[in-house]
């Protein structure tokens, strides 16, 4: 089984003469398949735990480990690779490509991991039929819903399979009725293809959602409900 486990991670940002503390302490393991919700204050380092868990940004202090692997040691090309190949990720606003159509955008990390053959295109089809967005394949993502939009960016992430799932407030630039459709989606795609959840998020109804929920406060993480 897949597993993704911080271990006492630490995360400060110098300014001038100070110290930022962000992340103190920090130990968690999310193996494949859960789904874990953190919670906190604007500011309080949710997005900045996200990128450390995902191999994007380094933490100040601490290991990262997936599987066997601690992505401090890795080469840059290495640990770009098991990104591309392990993790997906959505963020609060969908990042599309906006010269390019949906299923175009909805192909680049697997034209990226130059894996796109005629087996993940019909994976790709699946995937777009899933999510209610096949109609709009051929559509620019000036043409699209904001709803659509980040159902687009959700198949995007999910193209290569990935084993977890980042999310960063997903519905956060969404109104109420698409913020349901993308969450129910969430956990639709989670459950059919494996995908292990991790989400920052500020809404207390879609926390309830999810198997772990933690909170960050004052650089700690604590469980609020397990």
């Amino acid at each position: 089984m897949n597993k993704l486990i911080s271990n006492n991670i630490h995360k400060s940002f110098e300014m001038g003469d100070d110290s930022l503390v962000v992340l103190n302490d920090i130990n968690l393991t999310i193996n494949e398949n859960d789904s874990v919700a953190i919670t906190g204050a604007s500011g309080a380092g949710k997005s900045s735990f996200l990128h450390i868990l995902a191999g994007l940004d380094k933490p100040t202090s601490g290991n990262i480990y997936f599987n066997d692997f601690d992505l401090s040691l890795l080469s840059n090309n290495r640990l770009s690779q098991i990104r591309l190949e392990n993790f997906g990720f959505v963020y609060q606003f969908h990042h599309l490509l906006e010269d390019l159509t949906v299923e175009e955008n909805i192909f680049m990390p697997a034209l990226i991991n130059k894996s796109l053959d005629n087996e993940k295109k019909l994976i790709v089809k699946d995937i777009m039929r899933s999510l209610d967005i096949y109609k709009r394949k051929n559509h620019l993502p000036w043409k699209l819903s904001g709803g659509e939009k980040q159902r687009t960016a959700l198949a995007r992430a999910l193209i290569n399979n990935p084993k977890f799932l980042f999310l960063d407030e997903p519905t956060g630039n969404l109104d109420y009725e698409n913020s349901l459709i993308i969450q129910n989606l969430l956990f639709e795609m989670s459950n059919k293809y494996g995908i292990a959840l991790i989400t920052a998020t500020h809404d207390n109804k879609f926390l309830k959602s999810f198997n772990k929920v933690y909170k960050l406060k004052d650089s700690k993480l604590s469980v609020i409900d397990e």
